[in-house]
């Protein structure tokens, strides 16, 4: 099978995000990039496309033109396009690029409103396409070991869930300095109705749902702009209840001094509990009061099937934060491909976040922002559209 072509939208000079994903995408020779609408400033979309060594003739001032005039090609036709835009972009550009008939891959989260994230559940579901929503922490193969673990009843019935999520490295007003992450990330125009919360927060009720495979019942949250003059949330402190009694606090900041990218989980059933730090990845912790403390390690003994299919590299040689987001796209990718060959993809290469992962996200941002403002409890149950089998 050819590597699969794809375009980007959004992922010019200074952005942090566009890279990962061009890499992401490449990592495993299954696609290669060949066209993109790298800036809303022509001149800048240009001067990316000419670093990354593109054919100008692919290299398009808008990403109205890149759909447009790749649409129309026939020997040498995009496959899939990633949107990698601020959140403000997501939904226009993921909303044609299915009407156009191509695959999409898009940053988190999905939109900017509930709303739009459900249309383009109800879109993907009508085009058949393949839709890779980058919840990139659920690529780590020890996340897919906890995930067993828990399904397997190991831990037993899940009784306590702790997910914390702590950067600092908006502990400043930045943004005001006009520091380009910073400056998005904090602008409700551009991010949505939330900071913290939508940009990180959401990685965060993903890695839990992904792992302990529990719905929100109701939520508690107070939210806050520590930094002086910001108009967004920078922490955010949420206490969950869950589906079958489980009991869980989420803590989102980017005003944590000291932090880099401190994610970890830790879930307790009647068994036993697990832990897994984001900052040392390729080790998931298991503990029981009756029992030897166990360390599984990524590449080594016996894992599930999903660990090892997520595993790249013999024991000891580590993994991180690029190999975890190409096994999420490889696995995107891989079943396009097979989509576009005619057979069946292997299961274990579904195992990527859906717009419906999205439009969960954005629920929960709601209802987080809802109980913040009325200081109570808001049911936090999603009835919203599922992906079809």
């Amino acid at each position: 099978m050819r590597k699969l072509r794809f375009g980007m939208i959004g992922g010019g000079p200074g952005a942090f995000i566009g890279a990962v994903h061009r890499r992401a995408a490449q990592f495993d020779g299954l696609a290669e990039l060949v066209a993109g609408a790298f800036s809303r400033d022509p001149e800048k979309s240009v001067a990316q496309g000419q670093e990354l060594g593109l054919d100008p003739a692919r290299v398009y001032p808008s990403m109205e033109a890149l759909i447009d005039t790749e649409a129309n090609r026939i020997e040498d036709r995009l496959d899939f396009i990633a949107i990698v835009t601020p959140n403000d972009a997501h939904f226009a550009a993921a909303k044609a690029a299915l009407e156009a008939g191509f695959h999409v891959a898009c940053d988190k989260p999905i939109t900017t409103t509930y709303d739009d994230a459900c249309r383009l559940v109800e879109l993907t579901n009508q085009t058949g396409h393949v839709f890779l929503l980058t919840h990139n922490y659920a690529g780590y193969p020890m996340i897919k070991q906890a995930r067993h673990l828990v399904a397997s009843g190991e831990l037993g019935t899940i009784r306590k869930i702790v997910v914390e999520y702590p950067q600092g490295w908006l502990a400043e007003r930045i943004e005001a300095s006009g520091q380009k992450q910073a400056s998005w990330r904090t602008d409700p125009s551009r991010s949505g109705p939330a900071g913290a919360l939508g940009d990180i927060g959401t990685h965060a009720e993903h890695l839990v749902r992904y792992v302990t495979g529990l719905e929100m019942e109701e939520l508690f949250a107070d939210m806050a702009a520590m930094v002086d003059g910001r108009a967004l949330d920078d922490d955010s402190n949420i206490l969950i209840h869950y589906e079958g009694g489980a009991r869980g606090i989420l803590y989102a900041s980017q005003v944590s001094q000291g932090e880099e990218n401190a994610l970890s989980l830790r879930v307790y059933g009647t068994k036993a509990g697990l832990e897994w730090k984001q900052e040392h990845p390729n080790h998931l912790t298991v503990r029981a009061n009756d029992a030897p403390i166990r360390v599984y390690s990524r590449g080594h003994g016996p894992l599930c099937e999903a660990a090892a299919h997520a595993t790249r590299l013999p024991s000891g040689h580590p993994e991180g934060y690029p190999d975890a987001f190409a096994n999420i796209y490889a696995n995107a990718i891989r079943v396009m491909a097979a989509r576009l060959s005619g057979i069946t993809a292997d299961p274990l290469d579904h195992d990527f976040p859906s717009p419906e992962d999205g439009a969960r996200g954005i629920h929960f941002i709601n209802c987080a922002l809802e109980s913040a403002t009325t200081r109570s409890w808001v049911n936090a149950r999603y009835n919203g559209p599922t992906m079809a089998s």
